[in-house]
Parts: structure tokens; sequence; C-alpha cells
């Protein structure tokens, strides 16, 4: 019990975590708005609008940023492993759905009548820049709002 009273009160690890699932979490009521259709496996999955892992990272490193400065070597660390997952999130994966997608219709094309396979390839894997950059600024924002409230 006593275990999991410091793992929750681990304000670093609560900001992270609580921006990661408010942007999975309004990933579905976004699609709505956009697409008019509920998708609810937006709420376990990668891609869509906003980030969760622009969220996540860039909350670690803003908490880390208010708890241990600026200067300090664990702030470095984070911002460089936000920096490679938004690379990450924008470029590597963004181009695997892409070609996922180009592979999707070679398939459907190439075998039409003739099924080889009911599963189809994922296409969501990554993200735009712009929903990197919503979830990256949901994390920072966020975490300077969490931050001001707990310190109150």
């Amino acid at each position: 019990m006593a275990a999991l009273i410091a793992l929750f009160s681990n304000r670093v690890l609560v900001a992270a975590l609580s921006w990661w699932a408010i942007a999975q979490l309004i990933k579905v009521p976004i699609n709505y708005a956009v697409h008019h259709r509920i998708d609810l496996r937006l709420w376990v999955s990668s891609g869509g609008m906003p980030s969760s892992h622009a969220a996540l990272v860039c909350a670690l490193a803003t908490a880390v940023a208010l708890k241990e400065g600026l200067s300090s070597p664990l702030f470095a660390i984070c911002v460089a492993l936000a920096m490679v997952v938004m690379y990450d999130a924008t470029g590597v994966r963004q181009a695997a759905g892409k070609q996922a997608a180009i592979l999707n219709v070679i398939l459907d094309e190439l075998f039409q009548g003739h099924p080889i396979s009911e599963e189809r390839l994922k296409e969501l894997l990554g993200h735009t820049r712009v929903q990197v950059i919503v979830g990256a600024l949901m994390g920072i924002l966020g975490t300077l709002a969490m931050w001001a409230v707990w310190e109150l």
C-alpha cells in the first residue's frame, strides 16, 4: 500500500501518464467531430489527433524541468527522448503507415476475387506534424497548469 501511495505521489509520473491518458481519451470525440463516426479503437491505438506519445514525453520533460531544473542532466535526457519519440512519430511510423495503405490497395487489386487473407495492414501508425504539435502543447501546457495547482 505504501508503494502505491508513493507511486501516485510522484508528480512527474502522474503528470506524464495523465496527459498521455487525456490525449488518448479525446481522440474519439475529435475523430467524431471531423469524420462523424465513432471509432472506439482510437482509445487503444497509435496515431490520430492528438499525439499521446508527444503529450507523454513533453509532459515528462516539463515536469522534470519544474522539479529538477532546466540545467539538470535528467531534463536533458527527457528532452532527447522527446525529440526521438516525436521524430519517430512523424517520420518513420508515418512513412510505415503510408506504405501499409499502398500495400493494402495493391493487395485489394491484385487478389480481387482471390482472397489470400482477410487481414489488412494497419495504416494508422504515425502522426502528422500538427498532431504531434498539439500533443506536445497539451503535455507542456497541461503539466504547467497541473504544477501550478499542486503548488497552491
